[in-house]
């Protein structure tokens, strides 16, 4: 409990998200009024008992025009005395309003411009290169395939929008001879696309997650990297590891300075086996996924963010906890099932050192059955859609 913060009132969006779960957990730690907006009576935070407050309307992907409806009136309800998004497109949803909105709370999302600019990956990539920060080579200004073999960007090459949420429109291009033939069968405007090296699947995938005051002052950064993802030829990480490298922390503190960004940050990264160099992949401009990793290291951006915007100093967290494991228990079955290396990856499988499940606790087991049960009826929505 925090007698500064005592009865503020959070409006926590994306109530589907672990991240949305792990704030609510923090908030509340603060003495907060905690309140989540859901979508579904399976969402990770409505089956939770963490929440003070549930509101079950309209928080998914598949409904933008509704989503943004929902955001709209709970925000101008004037109830709230902060909102903060989980997801990009409430991210994007709370920017591209927040001068109409900033009038009834306090949101935590960058300036409409400054959101908008960083959200295209190419000029994330401009940036780097530019500034002599590693990232992959890209060629961000290609119009059409001459473009890119006139280039001298080396094969294999990956297109994916420079633009959008997840994986959709992901494409990896092997030689020179499959980029026209797979330009013409998906439809693709390479204007749209980020064209780029591909970096060995060996690399190791990993984040910087930041909290940036007003003033531009990086008071927290932390590094995991992603040991096992699922699918295994690339997904989303389900064993987590926090580690240390003080020239990754200094290029995304100089990547964050060029791009005039504050707030919760995540920096995604991959770390190139060729030269053990960590190169900059993308931004997200909001809490990342494996929030609670961070949490259980020593780091509590909740406490940041409100000593932000009420006029206190910001309390430095840049010292943090190494080898805090987060691992997402369902997915991990699945990966065991399907890698070819499930008795070879180290650290191994079975080893449970320093080792929190995602969702999963004694005292708060709903969430672990919700995500379960969500993750089935996807499964099978998705199927039905094929």
């Amino acid at each position: 409990m925090d007698s500064r913060f005592v009865g503020k009132k959070i409006l926590l969006l994306d109530g589907l998200t672990s991240q949305c779960l792990e704030y609510t957990k923090a908030f509340n730690g603060l003495g907060c009024d905690t309140t989540v907006l859901c979508d579904d009576r399976f969402d990770t935070c409505y089956a939770s008992k963490h929440p003070k407050h549930k509101i079950l309307g309209v928080s998914n992907v598949r409904d933008l025009k509704g989503t943004e409806e929902w955001i709209l009136k709970l925000v101008k309800s004037g109830e709230y005395d902060v909102v903060i998004p989980f997801t990009e497109y409430s991210a994007t949803i709370l920017s591209h309003h927040k001068k109409e909105l900033s009038a009834y709370a306090h949101l935590i999302v960058n300036d409409q411009d400054i959101f908008d600019y960083a959200q295209d990956k190419n000029n994330v990539m401009k940036v780097c290169m530019k500034n002599d920060l590693p990232c992959p080579m890209t060629i961000y200004d290609a119009k059409s395939v001459d473009d890119i073999l006139a280039s001298n960007i080396k094969f294999p090459i990956i297109l994916k929008p420079s633009h959008g949420f997840g994986s959709h429109g992901f494409h990896k291009i092997e030689t020179k001879a499959e980029l026209a033939p797979c330009i013409e069968k998906f439809n693709i405007d390479i204007s749209e696309m980020v064209v780029q090296e591909c970096l060995p699947i060996e690399s190791l995938v990993m984040s910087d997650n930041m909290f940036i005051d007003k003033d531009g002052t990086v008071q927290s950064s932390f590094l995991y990297g992603c040991y096992r993802v699922y699918p295994v030829d690339g997904g989303s990480g389900v064993l987590n590891i926090t580690f240390d490298r003080p020239e990754i922390h200094e290029t995304c503190k100089k990547l964050i300075a060029l791009m005039n960004l504050h707030g919760p940050i995540g920096v995604d990264m991959m770390i190139d086996p060729r030269d053990d160099t960590a190169k900059v992949i993308e931004i997200n401009l909001r809490p990342l996924a494996c929030s609670k990793i961070g949490f259980l290291a020593g780091v509590n951006t909740a406490q940041q963010i409100m000593e932000d915007l009420y006029g206190d100093v910001v309390t430095p967290m840049l010292k943090y906890k190494t080898d805090i494991r987060v691992r997402r228990s369902q997915i991990d079955w699945m990966w065991f099932i399907k890698s070819p290396n499930r008795f070879k990856v180290k650290p191994s499988w079975f080893d449970r050192k320093n080792t929190t499940d995602q969702l999963f606790s004694w005292d708060d087991p709903g969430p672990w059955f919700a995500f379960f049960i969500y993750g089935f009826r996807k499964f099978i929505r998705e199927r039905k859609e094929r």
